[in-house]
């Protein structure tokens, strides 16, 4: 693995830091600067889930329900909700939120935004995550009735991502229009998208709810985390993402900016794909999972707060079995499995990953890999590309990718049901017992019930290294220290819940 020396990355911040400070301190009070890693892929809500998309178009749309700054499940469009029957939930709806083109939001709207998100025809990549919702019906003027395909007890969990589109917009448009000039009822609204560089926001000034404390927000592109930490440090951002603990560091005795962290619901795994070679035969996958140093990855490179992982969950999620640990890392263990089929070992294999995510992990797992006998080269590709790769179907996906999944439901449902059920353009997994354990997980309103098959789940993924959970990730962010923003475990960013203080 090429390391790069300390010396050489001062350097390399030093260079960052000048352009940064040439370009001359842009933010004023009124506005506020945020530097994430990549564009938005999308900010239609309904196509696409990543944080660098996520992050902007939550401001714009409001959901169905939300979860406050604690993790509470709290109103937003739907100021009450009554489980009438073991499948059937009904709402009732604010009366006084406008869309950003003046029409007021009806409860048209909602059944329009379910049906439409839930349209396999649609092809949203969160269609696994609502896809228990079986039919939606306006009952009032007021309210609506969501019908789950049997119980579904993560229903509420997973409504806190169900953004409400404007059906008289989207219609009319279409959604490739839709998505170059979205239109919601946040509190701040779509004013500009420069292709490449930056989208800008301004406030709602007639919004329903808590207005936010800027003007204009800007959402700037920025892959490397030098220069993004280089703007903070110059005062041309007030806010940075996806930061690594060596610049972290930087930050930490810095003046005027700082850290903000908190740990998380994600976790980072490697996507492996069962039906390829060498990955598809078990005893090379557990000589995968031995060949993997967890602690040196937590430990080591990381050391913001990261905790090992042996599931596909965290301890933020409902869902997270206690006392099923990690696959041992045993390199030579490993190398016994690999050295007794060197050839079927040594087929070559693509790593697909993208820049949001730490290439420090991703190059460590690919040096532990060749060191244990496999033959592993990176392909990087911008997020968009990525996200299309690791949902084609197994001949055309990669043998491995790195992944860092968050749900912002936290509840495991939002998790292993994408990455695991058969039904899932996500999952590379094909085992009917697991199907059935996750359908039960996320149908039985019995939480000891699906804590048990959660459970099961686990020791199944783990028995057949289906794929290989390695952390829960701790969200790491630059700040102005005038900046008064509080992270939380689902990651997400609402500029009407921060504020400036000189």
């Amino acid at each position: 693995m090429k390391r790069t020396t300390p010396s050489r990355k001062l350097q390399l911040l030093g260079a960052a830091l000048a352009v940064a400070l040439s370009a001359g301190a842009a933010w004023g009070k009124d506005q506020i600067n945020v530097d994430l890693v990549n564009e938005p892929s999308s900010l239609d809500p309904h196509i696409q889930w990543n944080p660098d998309s996520y992050y902007v178009y939550r401001n714009v749309f409001d959901n169905l329900l939300t979860r406050n700054n604690d993790g509470d499940i709290i109103p937003q469009i739907a100021t009450s909700w009554e489980q009438v029957s073991d499948n059937e939930v009904t709402f009732e709806i604010r009366d006084d939120v406008v869309f950003h083109d003046g029409e007021k939001l009806t409860a048209d709207d909602i059944v329009f935004s379910v049906k439409r998100i839930t349209d396999p025809d649609f092809g949203s990549p969160q269609l696994g995550q609502f896809n228990k919702i079986a039919d939606v019906e306006k009952t009032g003027e007021h309210s609506v009735k969501m019908i789950t395909d049997g119980p579904y007890p993560a229903l509420m969990a997973q409504l806190v991502k169900l953004s409400i589109v404007p059906e008289h917009v989207v219609t009319k448009v279409g959604n490739e229009a839709f998505n170059l000039a979205p239109v919601g009822s946040g509190p701040y609204q779509f004013d500009g998208w420069d292709r490449g560089v930056s989208v800008t926001l301004k406030k709602n000034d007639n919004y329903w709810g808590d207005e936010g404390a800027f003007e204009t927000a800007v959402f700037r592109a920025v892959p490397d985390a030098a220069t993004r930490v280089a703007n903070l440090r110059a005062g041309t951002a007030d806010l940075v993402v996806s930061l690594d603990s060596d610049l972290a560091a930087q930050l930490a005795v810095a003046d005027g900016v700082g850290i903000r962290n908190s740990p998380t619901e994600r976790v980072g795994y490697l996507g492996i794909n069962l039906d390829k070679p060498p990955f598809d035969k078990l005893e090379m996958r557990q000589a995968l999972a031995a060949a993997i140093d967890r602690e040196a990855i937590v430990e080591g490179i990381l050391g913001g707060g990261e905790r090992v992982v042996g599931q596909l969950a965290s301890p933020a999620h409902f869902g997270w079995a206690e006392g099923i640990e990690p696959i041992p890392y045993d390199l030579e263990a490993a190398r016994k499995i690999t050295q007794a089929d060197a050839d079927y070992a040594a087929t070559p294999a693509t790593f697909a990953t993208a820049p949001v995510f730490d290439q420090r992990i991703v190059q460590a797992l690919q040096q532990m890999l060749n060191d244990a006998g496999f033959n592993v080269s990176i392909s990087m590709t911008d997020m968009a590309t990525y996200l299309a790769l690791v949902r084609q179907e197994p001949a055309e996906n990669s043998e491995l990718s790195f992944g860092r999944w968050s749900c912002a439901c936290q509840d495991a449902d939002g998790i292993t049901y994408p990455l695991l059920h058969s039904g899932s353009s996500w999952s590379r997994v094909n085992d009917t017992d697991l199907d059935k354990l996750l359908e039960t997980s996320r149908s039985s309103l019995d939480p000891e019930k699906r804590q048990s098959a959660y459970a099961d789940v686990h020791r199944i993924v783990k028995d057949n290294v289906y794929t290989l959970p390695l952390y829960q990730a701790a969200v790491l962010y630059g700040a102005s220290d005038n900046l008064q923003f509080q992270p939380t475990a689902n990651e997400s960013m609402f500029l009407n819940r921060m504020g400036w203080a000189e």
